[in-house]
């Protein structure tokens, strides 16, 4: 695990889109796995603004709530199709993402499994880290082989969740998500915190054991992960 500790924020997002941009340069099909959220959204802007040319890529989306579908405001395919992915230019076709609104959620999974076995695996996987240590949605306790599926969220998610919605009373109560198993096998990770409200997630990750209590750390055993943060996220280092 190599920790790229940078002064701002935007330090931070510059480094990110470097990768990307250097990513689909030497590789132009390349599979990108795409977190939403906030921290993510200077680094996808950086990358869109450099027109990298995405005619072959492909990218798979980390996880979506349960209830919302793909059109649905709230929805990270919405999100990510309307600020990245559409900007980026790329195909909505080899956008790929879980189904909110699927009636079976465990086939819906095991489909999802699929499509990244067939496109050949996730050659870089973009991940967020919440207060708990969750990354995707794997919350606390969640097995570090999991696989992709269904997942009950925890009340410190949900109102951490809350402001996209208006009241943690509207954020869904579950969710699909890539298993850890199924994110530990990207070829690169890079996990990107800014502030300092991340910090003791950071520490707990990148400094304590190895532990579903923070299914963060299950990143130290993975050979090709940079945690990319800034000065305020990396405080407790």
């Amino acid at each position: 695990m190599r920790i790229v500790v940078l002064p701002t924020a935007d330090d931070a997002a510059q480094f990110v889109a470097d990768n990307f941009e250097k990513l689909l340069a030497t590789k132009p099909n390349a599979v990108l796995g795409l977190s939403a959220g906030s921290t993510p959204e200077l680094a996808y802007q950086l990358v869109c603004e450099r027109h990298p040319i995405v005619d072959q890529a492909a990218a798979v989306l980390l996880d979506e709530y349960v209830g919302l579908s793909a059109t649905d405001g709230q929805s990270f395919r919405h999100q990510i199709q309307t600020t990245f992915t559409d900007p980026l230019g790329l195909d909505p076709s080899r956008l790929y993402s879980l189904d909110g609104r699927a009636t079976d959620p465990v086939a819906t999974c095991a489909g999802f499994e699929e499509s990244i076995r067939v496109l050949g695996g996730i050659d870089l996987q973009l991940l967020g880290v919440g207060r708990n240590g969750h990354i995707g949605f794997n919350e606390p306790v969640s097995s570090h082989l999991s696989r992709t599926r269904s997942i009950q969220l925890t009340e410190t998610t949900r109102n951490d969740n809350a402001t996209a919605f208006g009241s943690v009373d509207l954020v869904p109560a579950s969710a699909l998500t890539q298993g850890i198993g199924t994110i530990l096998e990207a070829r690169q990770i890079i996990l990107l915190a800014t502030g300092a409200h991340k910090a003791d997630a950071i520490a707990a990750a990148v400094h304590g054991p190895v532990t579903e209590a923070v299914p963060a750390s299950a990143l130290q055993r993975h050979p090709n992960t940079m945690v990319v943060v800034d000065a305020a996220a990396a405080q407790r280092c």
